[in-house]
């Protein structure tokens, strides 16, 4: 996990692609309310539940990925979207053209905030999983523990 101090700025599988993109370098371990949130998140989601609310997050990146970032938000527990969809979602919002599903998938990989920025929920217009940061064999076990509680 890292943090600014007030938000959650990155949370990562050990050796995940793009692993502590968000951190400086001048860390330091600390016992931050944001933390015993996330904590507590993680918790109640991988005991098989909705956690029900969201700790304090901030997204770094490009107004682009971080449109990306908050549209993952809305995805809910147990469901699915795809990549093209949620590019199709961008374009309705910035009232630009539809962004090639390539884009959304890059910004999808570079989220910095895995699980509760939930990522693992895209899938491909087949339906197949294609990528994720953290490796397929989690996306997939991810997908079927919010299914099989839904």
């Amino acid at each position: 996990m890292a943090s600014d101090g007030d938000a959650l700025t990155g949370l990562w599988f050990e050796g995940q692609t793009h692993y502590a993109s968000t951190m400086t370098g001048t860390e330091q371990e600390t016992d931050l309310s944001v933390f015993s949130q996330t904590a507590t998140w993680l918790d109640i989601y991988f005991n098989g539940r909705d956690p029900g609310f969201m700790p304090p997050l901030h997204f770094t990146g490009s107004l682009f990925r971080q449109a990306v970032w908050e549209l993952l938000l809305t995805i809910p527990y147990g469901e699915t979207t795809t990549y093209g969809a949620l590019a199709k979602r961008i374009a309705a919002k910035t009232d630009k053209p539809v962004p090639a599903a390539q884009a959304v998938g890059g910004a999808v990989a570079h989220n910095p905030i895995s699980l509760i920025v939930p990522c693992h929920r895209v899938i491909g217009a087949d339906s197949s999983l294609t990528g994720y940061a953290g490796g397929l064999d989690k996306k997939r076990w991810l997908l079927a523990l919010e299914q099989s509680h839904t």
